[in-house]
């Protein structure tokens, strides 16, 4: 039977996720924000370091990311060493602020409702926002696309990877992911300024979210099961038949899944700091997207979340019961 301090710790995850479905991200003091700040204030330090830019990068990233887990664990700590409820209460908070199931539906609603009160214009501006392509020239249908790209993408970043994270190691794991996930999309590009430096951080977050992606997949899918319009068998085929060809190598698992069960092509060519990159469409065959696949998009995106925090909340259970 479940000691009381047991249940209080596996009870952190589910409570956490069903804030995150009420709540979305909060706009002020959101960690995420603070690791930022913490990635723009040691960059200049570890860059005048008497190191080879990429020793620098991978001194650079590699402080951020053990500073974010040990702290994490000393307040997760000593939180539950002051009162069991105070450590349920502060891992709740934390957790929830690793996800994003909420805010990542309601940022891409939002570009479908200016889109169908034909608000091209503000659409445009609001998917800039999500999304580092350049949109100046795109049209409703491409607003769209871009719309659909960033839930599939996004749903193994901002919520299955931190549910299998947190399920692994609670919150201090969680929250580590996050800094990894958050230095990938800060310094994480093939650019002249980050090429090297960056590179560490670029394929640790490869390295994080390897085995999130593959098994997103399969979530994606038994979501897509029980979605009507939706092919689970489809997004499976699709998923193992064109993730790989992706430039991500993760990233892709997710968006192809999203293409078979939705029949929608994506990815495809886009122009990023005025230079075009010739990436493969993903479900080539499918139709083009349409401006209300956003809503079908995030219906999927959600039904995905909810099926991996089920997961996660199950497997969290039996690791503590075995761990006890």
């Amino acid at each position: 039977m479940m000691t009381n301090t047991l249940l209080l710790h596996w009870a952190a995850l589910p409570t956490a996720f069903f804030l995150d479905l009420c709540l979305g991200d909060p706009s002020h003091g959101h960690p995420v924000r603070l690791m930022g700040r913490a990635i723009v204030w040691a960059e200049p330090l570890c860059r005048r370091l008497p190191l080879s830019p990429l020793l620098a990068g991978a001194c650079f990233a590699s402080l951020l990311v053990l500073s974010t887990f040990a702290l994490g664990l000393v307040v997760v700590t000593l939180a539950w060493l002051i009162h069991p409820f105070l450590g349920f209460l502060v891992e709740c908070v934390l957790l929830f602020y690793c996800l994003s199931a909420r805010s990542l539906a309601q940022a891409a609603l939002e570009i479908q409702l200016l889109l169908r009160h034909g608000k091209v214009d503000m659409a445009r501006i609001a998917v800039s926002q999500i999304v580092g392509r350049d949109v100046d020239q795109y049209d409703a249908n491409d607003i769209a696309r871009a719309t659909v790209e960033t839930v599939a993408e996004n749903v193994v970043d901002g919520v299955l990877a931190p549910l299998f994270f947190a399920m692994l190691g609670g919150a201090p794991l969680a929250l580590t992911y996050k800094m990894v996930n958050t230095l990938d999309s800060m310094v994480g590009y093939k650019n002249e300024r980050y090429l090297l430096f960056g590179r560490f951080a670029a394929r640790l977050d490869d390295a994080a979210g390897w085995l999130p992606a593959r098994l997103g997949v399969a979530i994606i899918c038994l979501a897509a099961a029980f979605l009507s319009g939706m092919s689970a068998r489809q997004a499976w085929r699709t998923a193992i038949r064109e993730g790989h060809h992706h430039s991500s190598p993760n990233a892709g698992f997710a968006e192809a899944a999203f293409a078979g069960a939705l029949s929608r092509r994506l990815n495809g060519p886009n122009f990023y700091g005025g230079v075009l990159v010739d990436k493969p469409w993903l479900g080539a065959n499918f139709a083009p997207v349409r401006r209300d696949d956003i809503f079908r998009a995030c219906r999927l995106m959600l039904a995905t979340s909810t099926a991996g925090a089920l997961l996660a909340i199950w497997a969290r259970l039996a690791l503590l019961v075995w761990l006890a």
